[in-house]
């Protein structure tokens, strides 16, 4: 999953060596937190969030198969949440 998020966000960004991604998980759910340059955080979370929405439901569709449950977290650079956020 680290390496599928990868992926995607290092194609979208200016800065593709300051993204920093993290998996969090127990056996049936995973936490996939994403930090990128400040910068970059508008091309991630895209106009109204519909970047970081079709992530997020590409990530859903790729966990489901595999049996998991997936969240993934953006991370400002004091490693607090984004508060633009969604489940």
């Amino acid at each position: 999953m680290k390496e599928f998020v990868e992926y995607i966000v290092k194609n979208l960004v200016d800065n593709p060596d300051k993204v920093n991604i993290k998996e969090i998980g127990s056996t049936h759910t995973l936490i996939i937190e994403l930090s990128v340059e400040k910068a970059d955080i508008g091309k991630i979370i895209g106009k109204k969030g519909k970047t970081i929405n079709a992530i997020r439901t590409l990530l859903m569709s790729v966990a489901s198969r595999n049996g998991l449950r997936v969240n993934l977290e953006i991370l400002e650079e004091d490693g607090e949440k984004s508060s633009d956020e969604t489940q």
